[in-house]
């Protein structure tokens, strides 16, 4: 059924398409008829930290930036759902249009900014899913007013607020589009930041008798002593997991490409390659006991497949379901399922 409705979709500006397919899962959802867009793929239970996933591909932060259609997209068959970014205040975002299709490229630039309901509203939201199927993540990030030595506050207020509703937390300090916070990935503000956190944290699993994995997202971006740096920082303070990578800044891949001169972050198939580099340099500089998340240009089950084998033990993606649709998850279930039976994927 999405090669019908992509045609209709992809002639509209690229938010409002967002906004309205995401408003179509949640009408055939709450309809019952989600099993007629997709066949939910078998089980595999995949283990990570400390959780159990039914399966291990995940739909990737920045699409239900508020957290209001959780069931509709677990219904599709993933794993698990990552949520947000969600701030402590609500705000708009930087000035549309502000998302743009690469057609040729499989591809999208968006420069967003962390528009979101805020915290409070996501935080009501969650409490009104069902959950039936899946694990949640909420990804937290700051708002675009606050200083950056002020970073922190709006980490751990965020933090607090959604930590008794999710799985897992993931602290995004590598998007592109807020002024400043890829700053927080250098080694001293990053140990500083992280570490805050961590304490925050256990103070969290103790006071609600539960200790929820924290994770931090990283930037494709980074250079190799920025990965070396940053892995020792994760390591040292033994942070539950790690997602690599966010998007892109580097225009290379499509530098000759009309939109290439769009600001924001260059998701999907172009940006396989390097975040796959940089998930496999971190792999082999972070302790074996933390995990990563791949995400980045996942187009085709081979694309998930490729993200296991380079060293991730959960896949994500979020354009591969705009260029694919939703029978993308079940094809890269299936792909890492022959993998891990020793197959082709």
């Amino acid at each position: 059924m999405y090669s019908l409705a992509r045609p209709f979709l992809f002639h509209l500006d690229a938010e409002r398409a967002h906004d309205l397919g995401l408003r179509s899962l949640e009408l055939a959802y709450r309809t019952g008829m989600s099993p007629l867009l997709v066949s939910r793929p078998k089980p595999l239970v995949t283990k990570a930290f400390g959780l159990e996933f039914p399966n291990p591909v995940g739909c990737a932060a920045g699409l239900d930036k508020n957290g209001a259609h959780i069931d509709a997209l677990l219904a599709l068959g993933f794993g698990f759902v990552e949520v947000g970014t969600t701030t402590p205040r609500a705000q708009e975002g930087n000035p549309r249009p502000r998302m743009f299709r690469v057609h040729e490229h499989n591809a999208v630039i968006n420069r967003l900014g962390f528009n979101n309901d805020g915290v409070e509203a996501l935080v009501r939201n969650v409490g009104k899913a069902r959950r039936l199927r899946g694990l949640l993540g909420i990804n937290i990030g700051k708002n675009k007013d606050t200083p950056k030595e002020d970073a922190a506050g709006d980490y751990l207020y965020c933090l607090e607020r959604v930590y008794p509703l999710a799985d897992y937390i993931t602290v995004n300090i590598s998007s592109p589009n807020t002024a400043g916070l890829r700053e927080l990935q250098e080694e001293q503000q990053l140990k500083q930041l992280v570490g805050t956190l961590r304490e925050a944290q256990e103070k969290l699993g103790a006071q609600h008798g539960k200790r929820v994995p924290m994770l931090v997202k990283i930037a494709p971006d980074l250079s190799d002593e920025d990965i070396e740096a940053c892995a020792r920082v994760l390591g040292d303070l033994a942070v539950d997991g790690v997602i690599a990578t966010n998007t892109t800044v580097d225009r290379l891949p499509i530098e000759n490409h009309r939109m290439a001169r769009e600001a924001g972050g260059l998701s999907g198939a172009p940006l396989y390659g390097k975040s796959t580099a940089v998930m496999r340099r971190l792999r082999a500089r972070l302790p074996d006991h933390i995990p990563i998340i791949g995400v980045g240009g996942i187009l085709s089950g081979a694309d998930a497949a490729g993200k296991i084998t380079a060293g991730a033990q959960l896949v994500q993606f979020y354009t591969g379901l705009i260029y694919r649709g939703p029978d993308l998850v079940a094809e890269c279930v299936d792909a890492i399922r022959r993998r891990r039976e020793g197959g082709q994927a």
